[in-house]
């Protein structure tokens, strides 16, 4: 049997994420990232379980992401997002912001070393000049600049109305040699995510995942069968007039 398609997949959400008893909210702004493994024949990705106690997506396996915070917009890093990511993450937005996709993609990795204690950047520039402690405090004391360069946007998704929380959430990947660091022991039974695993990009999607992450790692794949560059259109999936559509950026 053929694999569906991104927009059967983007069908599916339509019927089986409709839901309509919480009050409509204005989507917050939230970034993904995606850790692949490219060492072998078949690429592995890297998902998380969340906890059974969380309101939203209990149980769920998932990508490390969050939502932006303060300190993303005054975190230096080693380089800025390449162009075309600049290009794509500025289109379909009431204020295109370089500022804003530039916290984003902090947020990213900020959100991934919260979560995971996988740290991507950078060594060659020494320990970051910001404030001791916060979120970005481990960064400073291992001496790693986050690098923006490492990650390549590939995909964007906005929560449907009337869920019960909401998101516009930009996907970005990264490759796993970008990781510079791990700290120990971060997920565990009682942290946002319970426990982490390598799995082989067909197999992730035997997991239990939300929709939404069904349908991303379908494009992820199609992503690395077209070379993996930066070039590739990035698909933006969202709902016009009651059912869920893909686009491209």
């Amino acid at each position: 049997m053929n694999d569906p398609t991104p927009q059967t997949l983007a069908d599916q959400l339509t019927s089986t994420e409709r839901e309509r008893r919480w009050p409509n909210v204005r989507p917050a702004d939230a970034a993904t990232l995606i850790i692949l493994d490219r060492r072998r024949s078949v690429p592995q990705v890297l998902m998380g379980r969340r906890h059974a106690g969380h309101r939203f997506m209990p149980g769920k396996f998932v990508f490390p992401g969050g939502r932006i915070e303060a300190v993303d917009r005054r975190m230096p890093a080693a380089n800025a997002l390449n162009k075309r990511a600049e290009a794509a993450m500025s289109l379909m937005v009431g204020r295109p912001s370089p500022a804003r996709n530039r916290a984003l993609a902090l947020a990213a990795i900020r959100e991934t070393f919260e979560e995971t204690g996988l740290m991507i950047g950078t060594k060659d520039y020494g320990a970051p000049e910001i404030e001791d402690g916060g979120p970005w405090g481990s960064f400073r004391e291992q001496g790693i600049f986050p690098d923006l360069e490492a990650l390549q946007f590939v995909a964007r998704a906005i929560t449907p109305p009337r869920r019960p929380k909401r998101f516009d959430t930009r996907f970005f990947a990264v490759d796993r040699t970008a990781v510079v660091h791990e700290v120990p022991g971060v997920t565990g039974p009682d942290s946002e995510l319970v426990e982490l695993v390598w799995v082989d990009l067909p197999k992730a999607r035997e997991l239990d995942l939300p929709a939404i992450t069904t349908v991303i790692l379908q494009e992820l794949e199609a992503r690395l069968a077209a070379g993996f560059i930066p070039e590739l259109p990035v698909p933006f999936y969202r709902e016009v007039r009651g059912r869920f559509v893909r686009e491209a950026l």
